[in-house]
């Protein structure tokens, strides 16, 4: 990912680009509570802020508990956006998340408000900034057999006709190895190419104010495993039964967000409730670390990193603060 903007090397274009403040970091990071402070913060200042949303489970209205959306007491009195937007029989892309945050974010503007980015979704963060690569639709024929074929055998393939890409994924990556082959194999063109089209991005637009959020790793996955137990305390099993009720598609988004299937096999008598504790704890905490180590290493290298437990919004926000 990469930005025009950074926070030390302002420009005069800076001073005529509207702000942006950008929290990233992993689940249970405290990216949520920072955004509200800083929206307050901003307030007290008499400048309007708000928060918007760019977490893949919390656009889902179906996750309220599951995603850790913030509720009415802990929004403060801040104005929310792109939380609960989407209905999980719908799909969100990054490319509709992306399309949505670029008018919310316009219109916060246009009011003459601050947007408060906040969110661990690094492909709609990178999205939103960078833009969309134009490819087009997958033949659904060759879609289909590349999503048949065996691990090992994708990978092979991809190495050989398109090596780049291949060199840079994991062979376990299963997802990642069949979009490549896919679109290599139905437009003749490797990703790699598509992505270097990349159209629609605002990160030249704006004037870019990002943290990212990088607590130590024991601390934040004690409290992962302590947020799923919660969450089970406050209707996570009752909002899966509902969801289940809906006999939605197994592949869609919102069925296969953090806690569901692990709950869901409870449900349906697979296994018990301490195994299901269990096992959505372990998804939490995989997925932290898959946050923490993108977020550690592809957002730009000039944005501050912070590590600290105490996230101090004027500390970290002071120039957009005092701007």
């Amino acid at each position: 990912m990469s930005t025009e903007n950074s926070p030390e090397n302002g420009s005069a274009a800076d001073e005529v680009r509207p702000p942006l403040a950008l929290i990233a970091g992993p689940t249970a990071s405290g990216k949520s509570d920072l955004a509200v402070r800083l929206a307050l913060a901003l307030e007290e200042r008499g400048r309007r802020a708000v928060v918007v949303n760019a977490d893949s489970a919390q656009v889902y209205s179906d996750l309220a508990v599951l995603s850790a959306r913030p509720g009415e007491e802990e929004m403060r009195g801040i104005e929310h956006r792109l939380f609960g937007a989407w209905d999980g029989a719908q799909a969100c892309s990054a490319a509709d998340w992306a399309a949505a945050a670029r008018r919310e974010i316009a219109d916060v503007h246009a009011a003459g408000g601050v947007p408060i980015l906040v969110g661990g979704t690094g492909l709609y963060i990178r999205t939103l900034l960078e833009g969309i690569a134009p490819v087009p639709e997958i033949d659904p024929d060759i879609r289909k057999a590349v999503r048949a074929m065996p691990l090992d055998e994708a990978y092979a393939a991809l190495t050989l006709e398109d090596p780049e890409r291949a060199a840079v994924l994991a062979p376990a990556d299963s997802s990642r190895i069949a979009r490549a082959l896919e679109v290599v194999r139905s437009t003749g063109r490797p990703l790699s190419a598509w992505q270097a089209e990349r159209s629609g991005g605002i990160a030249g637009d704006v004037q870019i104010h990002p943290a990212v959020l990088l607590p130590d790793r024991e601390t934040l996955y004690e409290r992962c495993d302590r947020r799923f137990e919660n969450m089970l305390q406050l209707g996570a099993i009752e909002e899966v039964e509902t969801l289940l009720a809906r006999d939605l598609d197994l592949a869609m988004p919102v069925m296969r967000a953090i806690g569901v299937p692990e709950i869901a096999g409870f449900l349906r008598g697979e296994w018990d409730l301490d195994e299901a504790t269990m096992r959505g704890a372990q998804a939490t905490r995989n997925y932290a670390k898959r946050q923490f180590t993108w977020l550690r290493h592809q957002p730009p290298q000039d944005w501050p990193r912070l590590t600290s437990e105490h996230f101090d919004e004027n500390e970290i926000f002071g120039i957009l603060l005092h701007s």
